[in-house]
């Protein structure tokens, strides 16, 4: 049984929808990443932070302190991990979607 043309009007809007979320997903994930790594740069700066990053880690008067700047540093870290994978994933999708909406246009 062939398709309506209508059918195949509503899959294609729906899969050009897919293709503005994914790369809008794809380029917030990037830019969270991003802005995660310059912060970590930012702490791994020796003209920054001085008196609380040095070659041998981190040191500081206060321990709590030390151990916050630790936790924060692995945050940042998983978050940057996290955006990249999530922004990677985003490409792969929408390449499959633009791959298959090429294939549409071609029938």
């Amino acid at each position: 049984m062939p398709r309506s043309p209508e059918s195949g009007s509503a899959e294609r809007n729906l899969l050009l929808t897919v293709c503005t979320l994914v790369a809008v997903a794809g380029l917030t994930a990037f830019g969270s990443a991003y802005i995660c790594g310059f912060v970590l740069d930012g702490f791994a700066s020796s003209e920054t932070m001085v008196l609380l990053i040095t070659d041998a880690g981190l040191k500081s008067d206060d321990a709590n302190l030390e151990r916050k700047l630790t936790a924060a540093t692995a945050a940042l870290r998983t978050c940057r991990d996290l955006g990249v994978a999530l922004g990677m994933g985003c490409l792969g999708v929408g390449v499959a979607a633009l791959y298959r909406l090429g294939n549409q246009n071609a029938s």
